[in-house]
């Protein structure tokens, strides 16, 4: 028995990068969740894509659940109002397993070295079984090309299996990445009592 997706994660930067397809696609994302009927949980930001993508759930209508460790409230200033849920947590680990715990499904938009590292822990935690949700990298202006050269690298190296592969899918457009959520049902028992 499966039930469709309500709730997806979104890592994304804090920075807005260079030129305009990045916050586009943030911009695009936003909407398509909150049209879908998803809701955003997402790193609570009111800066760079954090905060394009919060921004465009909630002018669409949209659920949005921010959750943002304290030491981060004035650097990454959470939007003033408007937002449906704004949770403030101790640390950057329990921002991620917070972050997991409310989501069905994950989304890597363009990011730095935070986004990249939100990726790869919620794919070593699919990687060792404790869980089995779907995750999404977004290949924005080639954003992804080099992580997918990493992972392939690792493979053919023997640090990864062939498996690791169909631990994610890549999508080149926002569309796309949207069309992928509403094909992927969750499974009943995809969602264990992980111990992160």
């Amino acid at each position: 028995m499966s039930h469709p997706l309500r709730s997806v994660a979104v890592f994304c930067g804090s920075r807005t990068g260079h030129g305009t397809a990045h916050v586009a696609a943030a911009r695009a994302l936003g909407t398509g969740l909150a049209r879908q009927g998803l809701r955003l949980v997402y790193g609570g930001g009111g800066v760079g894509l954090m905060g394009e993508v919060a921004k465009a759930a909630l002018a669409a209508g949209g659920e949005v659940h921010g959750v943002i460790p304290g030491f981060l409230l004035h650097a990454e200033r959470p939007p003033p109002s408007g937002m449906t849920t704004l949770e403030v947590v101790p640390s950057m680990h329990a921002r991620k397993t917070r972050m997991f715990e409310l989501s069905d499904a994950f989304v890597a938009l363009s990011g730095g070295l935070g986004t990249i590292d939100e990726l790869v822990e919620i794919l070593t935690w699919r990687q060792l079984g404790l869980h089995d949700k779907p995750v999404l990298a977004l290949d924005i202006e080639g954003w992804a090309q080099p992580f997918m050269a990493l992972v392939e690298a690792m493979i053919r190296q023997g640090f990864v299996s062939e498996s690791g592969r169909r631990l994610f899918q890549l999508a080149g457009t926002v569309e796309q990445a949207l069309a992928l959520l509403r094909a992927a049902p969750l499974p009943d028992s995809a969602a264990p009592a992980a111990r992160l």
